[in-house]
């Protein structure tokens, strides 16, 4: 009997564990793919009708579409940044494209420092396998900011995003940094190895690989930052259009086809309804060889990537997951990179750094009662230097900052009745000019590394 009741007692506690394990895997998986300079209207369901995106759009009709979403910044590096810490350019570290050594050493950006909590350590607190596949951007593989440093298991693509300038590079890197060779590629068209499709393969087989246990994989693609390359030019080839027009609509809609493939996985492995998976781009269109004009990349929105007009920064923004978020749904929700973070957390059921900019957005996804921002801020020191400021419809922007940092004048939109920003209605609203001023104040800490000259 005394056996028997062992026996037993070993056979409850293996049920509870197993259960509890269960219980456990059913936090969902997520998948953030995250496109690079991508226009806030280069996607047919924000309006493009040239760039076949039949995938993406798809992605929007079973799930949710933001009108009002935004980039952490309006260039690469920093706009990651953001994303992964949840930290605004105002108190972020990493504020720009702060580069390491010389434009051909490839030695890296500026590196998240030791101790900066990142999206994957956060995750890692539920025991997610984690990974990354693409451009980091985020320090190389020797320094504080390297993918296996902030929680990524398994990372694959570029550690410096100056070496992505290439999609035939001569490598590509893995774990610590360690040398894949990409057999024929020369730099240039007419290699062997196209970076982006090695990249969408990788995904796949880490989805294969953790298909029974909870992942996050960030997928930020290349595509479709310049230079203008692809293998081949698909159902773009007999268009009357200029090349470079061909090659970049080619670009977007081989990308789609990859972001098709993943969702038909998570569909041939069973775990699609416990997957929630998001769509997104690190900042405003590039607008080079003509893409801007031509296929209206950035829709009705001014400006590009470098400006902190809308065109610059506002960015699409779709996240589905079956059962969960209403199909077809569209959100007005006013928020920005540094919102991933707390919302990845509580839909994980772990716990974000406490002095993050950011709010969770899941009640956003969920149907229910959403909490607002105050405000969203930027900032960016290339160009002239520029500050910007979002609150409710009104949006604020200076410029010449590194001339006149405490003189430069607003500019004043109100973007409900302006999406374009071409009224300035500063003259006649100065308190609401006065108040913008204020918040700009209050969200900008001195940086080590990013200054206005004339502060």
């Amino acid at each position: 009997m005394k056996n028997l009741f062992y026996y037993l007692l070993f056979v409850c506690l293996n049920i509870f564990i197993t259960t509890t394990e269960a219980r456990d895997n059913n936090k969902p998986n997520i998948i953030f793919i995250m496109a690079d300079d991508l226009g806030y209207g280069d996607l047919g369901c924000y309006g493009q009708d040239k760039i076949q995106t039949p995938r993406i759009d798809q992605l929007a009709k079973e799930g949710m579409r933001f009108t009002d979403f935004y980039a952490g910044a309006t260039v690469c590096a920093p706009s990651r940044y953001t994303l992964l810490t949840g930290k605004h350019n105002g108190h972020a570290y990493v504020r720009g494209n702060y580069e390491i050594g010389h434009w051909r050493s490839y030695l890296g950006q500026l590196p998240i420092p030791e101790g900066e909590t990142t999206i994957f350590e956060v995750l890692k607190q539920k025991n997610y396998a984690t990974s990354c596949y693409g451009k980091w951007a985020m320090g190389r593989a020797e320094s504080s900011g390297a993918p296996d440093r902030h929680g990524v298991d398994d990372f694959f693509g570029y550690n410096c995003q100056r070496h992505a300038h290439s999609y035939y590079p001569y490598y590509l890197e893995g774990n610590r940094g360690e040398k894949h060779w990409q057999e024929g590629n020369k730099r240039q068209p007419g290699g062997k190895t196209y970076s982006h499709d090695v990249i969408a393969e990788k995904a796949l087989e880490f989805i294969k690989a953790n298909k029974d246990t909870n992942f996050f994989m960030y997928v930020p693609f290349t595509i479709p930052h310049e230079p203008f390359e692809v293998p081949d030019l698909d159902i773009y080839k007999d268009k009357d259009w200029d090349k470079n027009l061909k090659i970049q609509a080619a670009m977007i809609t081989r990308m789609d086809k990859d972001v098709g493939r993943i969702i038909d996985l998570l569909k041939e492995l069973g775990i699609d309804d416990n997957t929630i998976v998001f769509f997104t781009s690190d900042n405003g269109a590039h607008g080079g060889g003509g893409t801007l004009e031509f296929f209206k990349a950035s829709g009705p929105l001014r400006g590009i990537k470098r400006d902190l007009y809308e065109g610059g920064i506002r960015t699409p923004m779709i996240v589905r997951w079956p059962g969960k978020i209403s199909s077809g749904s569209v959100s007005n929700y006013i928020g920005a990179f540094w919102d991933i973070m707390p919302t990845l957390a509580e839909i994980t059921g772990t716990d974000s750094p406490s002095e993050i900019d950011g709010i969770s957005f899941l009640p956003e996804l969920l149907g229910k009662e959403q909490p607002t921002h105050h405000h969203l801020y930027w900032e960016f020191y290339e160009q002239d230097g520029k500050q910007a400021v979002r609150k409710g419809k009104w949006k604020a922007v200076r410029l010449n900052l590194h001339k006149d940092f405490y003189g430069a004048p607003v500019e004043l939109y109100n973007l409900e009745e302006d999406i374009s920003e071409r009224n300035n209605v500063a003259d006649q609203n100065p308190e609401i000019v006065k108040d913008m001023l204020g918040l700009m104040k209050a969200s900008h800490c001195p940086s080590e590394f990013f200054k206005f000259k004339s502060q």
